[in-house]
């Protein structure tokens, strides 16, 4: 079969609501987050400088702030911002019903 199937609600969330989804599609690099979050969540602070896996983090819903090497970005619904590896970077939330998707990459 050439393809691999989710919904990621199917999924066990491995934070509360982050659905990892690399395991579930069988990915071999890339990965592939949904985080559904209200106001107040706040993501831990970290690079990939390591694994060298770019970030791009897409909004669908809500708001949210990414802070790539100390700027505070405003992310808004339709926004997508792409982080180098290196970058560090930390997500936090602020609205209520956010949803974002998280895809990465070395």
């Amino acid at each position: 079969m050439g393809y691999d199937e989710v919904d990621y609600a199917d999924v066990e969330p491995r934070a509360p609501g982050m659905y990892f989804l690399r395991d579930a599609l069988d990915c071999s690099a890339l990965g592939v987050t949904v985080v559904e979050a209200d106001d107040g969540w706040d993501g831990l602070e970290h690079d990939h400088a390591e694994d060298g896996q770019e970030e791009v983090y897409l909004l669908l819903d809500g708001a949210a702030t990414l802070t790539v090497d100390g700027d505070d970005l405003a992310v808004t619904p339709g926004e997508a911002v792409r982080v180098d590896a290196e970058a560090t970077r930390s997500l936090s939330f602020t609205e209520d019903g956010s949803r974002m998707v998280i895809a990465g990459a070395p």
